[in-house]
């Protein structure tokens, strides 16, 4: 079971480049905003139950996918309402059944994604639309996180199509693959 961990800033086509890379890869795709809506259905968002609840999801469904052998693609935020140690006990859950996590970070320059932020395919799944607000999140330091481990693949989407950046992850994932080499970059 791999577990494709792919995170970035908003508006970077974290979504986009995975549900391209589900079309070629097969695996299901398990985003960001399925839990985000959810839990922010029951808590305000940030409130400590919200936190808890959208970890424990995440966390569960991560488990749950991995003791079924059922390779997943996860995008992944950085924003300072997740707690700092997430990742690694994403890579703990995943291990602990067998699997593997390959961390694939998707960058693109601010000028870009303040472009994309009011993009109207983004409210699709309730994302952030306002350039006003998302500036004001950023500078207020909402985006802050601690360094997340080292990618396999780092994918500038400013100027590889999503298309183009979902073959180089299949491409890496059917090497390593091919190789038996753990995909794991931490």
């Amino acid at each position: 079971m791999q577990l494709v961990f792919i995170y970035g800033p908003a508006a970077c086509g974290k979504l986009t480049v995975a549900t391209e890379l589900a079309a070629l890869s097969g695996f299901r795709l398990f985003h960001n905003h399925l839990t985000v809506d959810l839990v922010s259905a029951l808590f305000e968002f940030g409130s400590e139950p919200f936190v808890r609840l959208r970890e424990s999801i995440w966390l569960g469904s991560f488990r749950e996918a991995a003791e079924q052998g059922q390779s997943l693609i996860f995008t992944f935020q950085p924003e300072a309402s997740v707690r700092g140690d997430f990742p690694e006990r994403v890579v703990s859950e995943i291990r602990s059944n067998h699997g593997q996590v390959v961390f694939i970070e998707l960058v693109c320059a601010e000028s870009e994604i303040e472009r994309r932020v009011e993009n109207a395919s983004r409210s699709k799944h309730g994302k952030l639309r306002s350039l006003a607000a998302y500036r004001e999140l950023r500078d207020s330091g909402a985006f802050e996180f601690p360094p997340l481990p080292e990618p396999v693949l780092q994918i500038d989407t400013g100027t590889t199509s999503p298309h183009e950046a979902a073959r180089r992850i299949a491409t890496h994932l059917r090497g390593a693959a091919q190789q038996g080499v753990e995909p794991d970059a931490d």
